[in-house]
């Protein structure tokens, strides 16, 4: 198995999302993640983009269960804010019952 090196604040975010979602770990596919860092001129912090594959056969209620309420959703990731997140696009069903998602957050250093 390869690990992927994220920073702390992206590293928190996905284990939110994944808890979240309410279920095993590895009934999510975490297909691309990419983190940038990202300043104001009061802010420090970084911009997400992330893909996640949700596999069938609920595969379209976990997306409503991930996606329902997210820009909405408090997040605790020690050190961090989650100042915005959401869906870059809409989910998209694939042809073997899965969905893929789009989404993107910015986090804040506290």
């Amino acid at each position: 198995m390869m690990k992927l090196a994220l920073s702390a604040a992206a590293a928190g975010l996905l284990r939110s999302l994944l808890a979240r979602a309410g279920i095993d770990r590895d009934r999510i596919l975490l297909t691309e993640f990419r983190s940038t860092d990202w300043q104001s001129l009061t802010f420090m912090g970084e911009r997400h983009e992330m893909q996640l594959r949700l596999p069938g056969p609920d595969a379209e209620a976990l997306v409503d269960r991930l996606t329902t309420g997210l820009a909405d959703a408090e997040f605790r990731i020690p050190g961090q804010i989650v100042a915005d997140i959401g869906l870059a696009r809409a989910p998209i069903s694939n042809a073997d019952g899965s969905f893929s998602l789009h989404i993107e957050a910015l986090t804040i250093v506290e």
